[in-house]
Order: C-alpha cells, then structure tokens, then sequence
C-alpha cells in the first residue's frame, strides 16, 4: 500500500463537522500510530531534501502536529503560526478574508529571519486562504517561500492554484477529488 493509501485508509471522516453538508477528514487516528507517522514525516521531508530549508512554518493547530516533527526531521527552527492574541511576544498580523469574515494570523517579529527559505505546512490543503496568510507574514520579514507541505488535500476547492504564485512546489500526501 502507498503513502496516500494508508493515509486514506486511517483517516476518519466526520459528515456535517463543523457544520452541516462538510466531510472533516479527521487526521488524529493517524497520531495513534507512530511507525505511520515516522513515514509519513519521511514522505514530507523527501521532497526537499535538495532544497535549501531554513525553518519550518506550521499553522495552528493541526499544523503544528506534523510541523514540529518535520523540523525536527529537518533540524531546522520551528516558527508557530497563531491566531491573533495567542502569542506573548511582539508580533507581525496579516488579516486575510474568509468565506464569512476575516482572520488574522501572526507569528513573533523576532522569530522569522530576512532571507530564510521557509516550508510552510498545514494539515490539510482547503481553498489556500490561511496558507497564503503565513506566507504573507514570511515575506513581510523578508523571508522566502521553499514549498509547502501538507497530508491532505481538497482539490476541488482550489487551494494548490492560489499557492501557485509563491511556489509551485506543493507538496499533498493524500488527494481528494
């Protein structure tokens, strides 16, 4: 069985979550099995094995599960990526817009270095919205992107081609059509 078989074989997939008419493809029974997760960080990492990576940027919160062992595979800084008000420190926001609303996401002013190649990783690739946001934040620091990383991906909803103007090196571990 491939990577993104076992993935899709793990997931568990919740009807009407959040709300109604969504399928949350819930990635918490992949945590429950560690050697699956060893590959799974393996199957991240290869990709840029060639690729200069300075830091892994993950956003909150399921990013941060997969995030952090990906730079620690990679012995690279980890750069958490909040919501607004959740870190103690002086922060860069970017406000961006969703469906409904906005958001606004930062991440320490201190943290991010001018000139780093950054990953950027999530859990799941949806419309983009939020990943292109922590991007914003790398490059208001001076920061480039590398790549992004995730272990899922909702093709029908066009993130992959939003991301597509900072880098075309997209990395989704399992699709969904």
């Amino acid at each position: 069985m491939n990577m993104e078989q076992k993935i899709k074989s793990i997931l568990r997939e919740v009807a009407d979550f959040p709300k109604e008419g969504v399928v949350f493809r819930d990635l918490t029974p992949l945590l429950l099995r560690p050697e699956l997760t060893s590959e799974i960080i393996d199957a991240m990492a290869e990709p840029f094995k060639d690729t200069r990576i300075d830091a892994i940027c993950a956003i909150e919160s399921r990013g941060f599960l997969y995030g952090m062992l990906l730079a620690h595979r990679l012995q690279v800084p980890f750069l958490p990526v909040r919501k607004k008000g959740k870190l103690p420190g002086e922060t860069v926001a970017f406000t961006y817009d969703l469906e409904y609303g906005s958001a606004t996401v930062e991440v320490h002013l201190e943290d991010v270095q001018s000139g780093w190649n950054i990953l950027v990783h999530d859990d799941l690739l949806a419309t983009g919205g939020t990943a292109a946001a922590a991007t914003e934040l790398m490059r208001m620091r001076g920061a480039d992107v590398a790549g992004f990383s995730f272990i899922t991906e909702l093709t029908f909803l066009g993130g992959r081609k939003r991301l597509e103007q900072y880098s075309t090196n997209i990395i989704s571990l399992a699709i969904f059509d």
